[in-house]
């Protein structure tokens, strides 16, 4: 809350450092072209690499690459090993970039919940200015108090049988 001692962030983000972020995201689009999207489906029903059936999925290759005679043609070895290092560099990649898409989605959390603490506190304090008649306290508390009609109002037709 911005206006009480509970003040975690106060911070602004320049025009110059959003461009430049914006920037940085989109060498990172352009260093890997190939980077694709899935359909939720794909999401679902794609097996998974995780921490043993990676070190399977890497005794495969050596397997299939010490045992050239027994792997069909169709079976590209060099392709499994080329998806695997993929796989891996991306995942330290993915990790840093987790790590940073963490912090702004908090930094936002947290930024958005002080602002809406203190619109809340706002309106109590206009709503208290209003029933004591303070001059202009009634028309800015009725604005603010549109927005809690308007949810109650959803929430009311929303939980009603259909």
């Amino acid at each position: 809350m911005a206006n009480l001692t509970n003040d975690r962030i106060s911070a602004e983000v320049l025009a110059a450092a959003e461009q430049q972020v914006k920037d940085g995201i989109q060498m990172i689009q352009n260093a890997l072209p190939f980077l694709i999207g899935l359909t939720p489906a794909e999401r679902i029903n794609l097996p998974k690499i995780n921490v043993s059936n990676k070190v399977f999925t890497e005794d495969a290759i050596n397997a299939a690459v010490n045992n050239a005679a027994l792997i069909p043609p169709f079976v590209k070895v060099d392709e499994m090993a080329r998806d695997l290092a993929l796989f891996q560099k991306l995942d330290a990649i993915g990790g840093m970039l987790q790590q940073v898409v963490e912090k702004v989605s908090d930094t936002q959390l947290l930024a958005g919940s002080e602002a809406y603490a203190s619109a809340l506190m706002v309106y109590k304090l206009l709503g208290a200015a209003s029933a004591a008649g303070f001059e202009g306290a009634k028309s800015s508390y009725g604005q603010l108090r549109e927005r809690f009609k308007q949810v109650s109002a959803a929430a009311a037709s929303s939980s009603s049988p259909q």
